[in-house]
């Protein structure tokens, strides 16, 4: 384990400036707790963080203007500019050059990952209409992340405490995911995810459920064929090397009955079968991770929320969560050692 002498520095990229992203970092990042373990970098504008400061009388929130992650304060908020010109901020209204401005933060932020000068990634909500262009298909920040790094393959990993469930199929239509689901894909998935239980987690011999596809897991075939042709088969060559793999499970009465609480990961087929359980349950302090990514990244697990932004009412508690979850997994892999 290597000893460093500053708190590791984790960049937080603003979003979308027009929805709840700048209300929830900055008051998330007002947690003494917060402050006292990390050094946080908010690609942004200095501008835009101003306005939401005075907008929403949020006094105590001091942060330290940057040309360049190399001019960084370890003891202050530190904000960089990843645009020139700030576009004007209208709390609750989508607009083009908002969208620009939470691609260009992506972007800044993902050089200095790169350049191993930030250590982890946190990123705040955005709104993929105003960044998909005719250049740029955005579906997103999981697969946009995926691309840039060219990593093998990675998995959206929704985290809350010990309540943690990956996803086989991320952001496609419910018409499409019969198709993603190959036994080749699972065994992907699940190989991430007991990876990164032992790697992030710390957990040596992780306890994995496996959901199945269609209602009551298909029944015997009744009511698909997948979990016997596919899924069973899938399970059956991680029980064969030792792995407790367990399913798969029909996922309402899994949630229903609580047998989440048995296990430190549940594999879900799509995005829904895991986020909906996932979010009732944790939805305030619910944390998105990227599993199989060479870096750390997390995020809050809601959206820009622009019914509520701009009136001081959105809570920060999942925010925060995604900035201890990143600091965590940070000290969990050995990165970095407390500073006494």
């Amino acid at each position: 384990m290597s000893n460093r002498k500053n708190k590791p520095v984790i960049g937080i990229t603003i979003g979308d400036i027009n929805g709840i992203s700048a209300e929830v970092t900055m008051k998330a990042l007002l947690d003494n707790r917060l402050q006292k373990l990390i050094t946080p970098v908010i690609y942004a504008h200095g501008k835009a963080i101003t306005y939401y400061r005075k907008h929403l009388q949020l006094d105590d929130f001091n942060f330290m203007q940057i040309k360049n992650v190399d001019e960084i304060h370890h003891k202050k908020i530190n904000v960089i500019n990843v645009v020139e010109e700030c576009p004007e901020v209208i709390p609750g209204v989508e607009t083009m050059e908002a969208g620009k401005m939470a691609l260009a933060a992506i972007d800044q932020a993902i050089s200095d990952l790169k350049a191993n000068k930030i250590q982890a990634m946190v990123t705040a909500p955005l709104n993929k209409n105003n960044i998909n262009s005719e250049e740029l298909s955005f579906v997103g920040h999981t697969e946009y992340l995926t691309q840039a790094f060219e990593a093998k393959d990675s998995m959206m990993f929704m985290v809350a405490d010990d309540l943690r469930v990956g996803l086989v199929s991320g952001h496609v239509a419910l018409k499409d995911v019969p198709a993603q689901i190959t036994q080749k894909r699972i065994q992907e998935k699940l190989q991430i995810m007991i990876k990164s239980l032992q790697n992030d987690y710390g957990i040596n011999k992780p306890k994995i459920a496996v959901l199945g596809l269609n209602p009551h897991a298909g029944e015997d075939g009744l009511l698909g064929a997948e979990e016997e042709e596919i899924i069973k088969p899938a399970i059956r060559t991680f029980k064969d090397k030792g792995e407790m793999v367990f399913g798969p499970y029909p996922s309402d009465g899994f949630f229903g009955m609580m047998h989440f609480k048995k296990f430190d990961g549940i594999l879900a087929m799509y995005h829904d079968q895991g986020l909906v359980p996932f979010k009732t349950l944790a939805f305030e302090t619910g944390v998105n991770f990227t599993a199989g990514l060479p870096f750390v990244r997390t995020s809050p697990d809601h959206g820009t929320a622009y019914n509520i932004a701009g009136k001081n009412i959105a809570d920060e508690g999942s925010m925060r969560s995604a900035i201890f979850c990143a600091y965590d997994i940070i000290r969990q892999k050995g990165d970095w050692e407390e500073e006494d």
